[in-house]
């Protein structure tokens, strides 16, 4: 007689039930990989469309999810991530490993460190590049992973039983995993990330305080909607972000700032051999970019 396959994960713990932890739960189950999933939410009435959505079986606390769970994901702005873990750590099961998926891993590690000490083996930060500007519980999507990378940055010390655990349940997702030093991932993010949102918001609020601001906008076509997209993301959220990598994004922003002082001279000198020479640099690099990711 055949038996069912025990899951990977047995309990699985979400806490912030929106587009990336519930896309993380959704893929899960489609897999057949989780067994029971319980949801921790910041509000009653989305925690409550979390689960008439059938993203979590059971609406919980926080202490209870440390209690019971064998893996949680924290899909929480960055920073809500030591909240959190001080109200969870106390619970936590020995064996439980605990993840996070926010745009910064240096700042998540020190946390992890300062406030598990020995335990902090157990919290292995991650971040999934993946992601839209929807939000709430009704964004989540089983696929949304499909295809994309997940970095983990773990501790020297992490075991390898909750490397692998974690690593297979990305997988499970669709996603591939990838392993990088903290410091190494948030200098990455804040020059393709962190620093291309910051742009899209500065323009788009420049954009909708300017004089006829109606009047251009009803004139946007879709390079302009491509361009500022990522600035309907969540406030909260990229907040925590750029605080959070401050230094590395203030770096990029300086280096761009030469980038664009250069281009702009060549438009001031109107030496257009020059300005097409940059542009062709620029639609090259891009091009060959999109060739290679598929992007």
């Amino acid at each position: 007689m055949s038996t069912t396959p025990s899951p990977l994960v047995p309990v699985l713990a979400v806490v912030g039930i929106g587009l990336i932890g519930g896309s993380f739960a959704a893929a899960l189950r489609d897999a057949g990989q989780v067994g029971r999933v319980l949801g921790v939410g910041r509000s009653k009435s989305s925690s409550d469309r979390a689960q008439a959505l059938g993203l979590v079986d059971e609406l919980v606390t926080l202490e209870e999810a440390a209690a019971r769970s064998d893996l949680i994901l924290l899909a929480t702005p960055v920073g809500a991530i030591p909240d959190v873990v001080g109200r969870m750590q106390a619970h936590l099961r020995p064996d439980c490993v605990v993840s996070d998926a926010g745009s910064t891993k240096a700042d998540v590690a020190a946390m992890a460190r300062e406030l598990l000490g020995e335990r902090c083996t157990q919290f292995i930060p991650g971040h999934p590049i993946a992601g839209s500007e929807a939000v709430g519980p009704e964004a989540a999507d089983p696929h949304l992973y499909q295809g994309r990378t997940v970095i983990l940055t773990p501790f020297e010390r992490t075991p390898a039983p909750a490397r692998r655990l974690l690593t297979r349940a990305w997988e499970a997702c669709g996603a591939r995993v990838q392993f990088m030093d903290p410091q190494a991932h948030d200098r990455a993010m804040a020059s393709i990330s962190h620093v291309p949102h910051f742009l899209a918001a500065a323009y788009m609020g420049q954009v909708s305080r300017s004089a006829n601001a109606d009047v251009h906008l009803s004139l946007a076509g879709t390079g302009f909607r491509d361009f500022t997209r990522i600035a309907a993301g969540s406030p909260e959220v990229w907040r925590d972000i750029f605080l959070s990598n401050r230094a590395a994004v203030l770096r990029e922003l300086d280096e761009l700032d030469e980038a664009i002082g250069a281009l702009r001279g060549t438009l001031e000198r109107e030496d257009a051999q020059a300005l097409e020479a940059n542009l062709e640099q620029a639609a090259l690099a891009r091009r060959l970019w999109g060739s290679r990711s598929g992007l």
